[in-house]
């Protein structure tokens, strides 16, 4: 698997100097969880805490591509951000580390929030043990935390061999139970939007998909529960707890069903305004409409809209979610628009970025202006190459 265990290479002498020299140790967060789970508003809402709280705060940001709109999102927020594209942390690990060492060098954060590629597992052997192992003098690993969100953990547990499947392949849905797996702590999102029954009930599903870890309802947009994740964080981690046993062909296969597309174009000669929360929930909308009907399973899709120093973001996280978002532009523009999409789908990447363009296309028609600059990454997550693996022996 290209896997082993070593010393961290990407980090510079210089570097290492500078880290070495500090007082203290930095806070490194990863929270983990699949895609459309609410990370990213999520380690918002925690930033905006600690920076409350007088801590400085820094945030990394992990895509398989570049044109991420949580780092776009965060980064209108006032966030440091940095971020990772091209591979998930475990599979550029060195680069996590140059991204966590320029944050630092720019101004030293006391906690590093950081949010992994949401089709990853086995981080805990790939990410947090490593950063443990040979940055331990430099970094304070939290515990691991994972995020699930509700419609998607209910499809999943609930289902017997006789009932109808996710929607997903047993490869992808393989890869969301070891995520339930390795973590220190699960979070059920979006509880300002669950009754407390239906709270209860994911909770008696989890206590038997991860015996003995503790969960919390949370609501990064409400701000619901988030005082016990900062608790939780701020807990002792214990090292190697969850190790996990895991075939990385089967983790492989479930990767590679998924489409990604990353897309970004230009809408000018908008001579009217152009209520930017309105168009962001249309080109959702419409996204996913042409995607059901394509017959593709969405895992997440998301949307930016960019108008002057105004963002608006909104996603939907399912076949048959509804549109949300994620955050407010409130806010009318003329003149020009940015558009950026990122899309998660089960289905075939090309055809993904084709219907992409086609919607993007035709919005920037309905507004009335001029489309330009449209660039876009269309690919299958390659097989995982962690840079290092640590093994229950070593």
């Amino acid at each position: 698997m290209g896997c082993y265990r070593g010393f961290v290479t990407g980090l510079s002498n210089g570097s290492a100097v500078r880290m070495m020299g500090m007082s203290s140790k930095i806070k490194f967060v990863l929270i983990g969880g699949f895609l459309g789970a609410g990370k990213t508003t999520l380690i918002g809402e925690l930033a905006r805490r600690y920076s409350l709280m007088g801590k400085r705060v820094g945030i990394i940001t992990n895509d398989q591509a570049e044109d991420l709109v949580d780092t776009q999102n965060l980064r209108s927020q006032g966030f440091d951000v940095g971020e990772v594209s091209g591979a998930c942390f475990c599979c550029s690990f060195n680069d996590l580390i140059t991204t966590a060492d320029k944050l630092v060098g720019e101004n030293r954060p006391d906690v590093l929030l950081a949010e992994p590629v949401g089709s990853c597992t086995d981080l805990v052997a790939t990410v947090i043990l490593p950063l443990q192992q040979q940055l331990g003098d430099r970094f304070e690993l939290a515990p691991f935390g994972v995020l699930l969100k509700p419609s998607h953990a209910l499809r999943l547990l609930k289902q017997d061999s006789s009932q109808k499947r996710s929607g997903f392949s047993p490869q992808a849905e393989y890869i969301f139970r070891k995520q339930l797996e390795e973590a220190d702590y699960l979070l059920i999102s979006r509880a300002d939007l669950l009754s407390a029954q239906e709270v209860y009930s994911l909770e008696q599903l989890l206590a038997k998909a991860a015996p003995g870890v503790p969960v919390f309802a949370v609501s990064g947009r409400s701000g619901v529960g988030v005082d016990d994740v900062i608790e939780s964080i701020n807990k002792p981690a214990i090292a190697g707890r969850r190790l996990l046993d895991i075939d990385y062909d089967v983790y492989a296969a479930g990767e590679a069903e998924l489409g990604w597309v990353n897309l970004s174009a230009h809408v000018d000669e908008l001579s009217h305004e152009i209520d930017l929360d309105q168009t962001a929930r249309q080109l959702v909308k419409d996204l996913s409409s042409r995607v059901i009907a394509e017959g593709g399973e969405i895992a997440h899709l998301k949307v930016s809209v960019l108008g002057g120093d105004a963002q608006s973001v909104a996603n939907v996280v399912s076949n048959d979610g509804l549109v949300e978002t994620g955050l407010l532009a409130q806010r009318s523009v003329t003149g020009n628009l940015q558009l950026v999409v990122n899309a998660r789908v089960a289905m075939d990447p090309n055809d993904l970025e084709l219907l992409c363009r086609k919607v993007v296309t035709e919005i920037s028609r309905n507004l009335q202006g001029k489309i330009r600059d449209v660039t876009s990454h269309a690919l299958r997550p390659g097989r995982p190459v962690p840079t290092h693996r640590v093994r229950a022996s070593d």
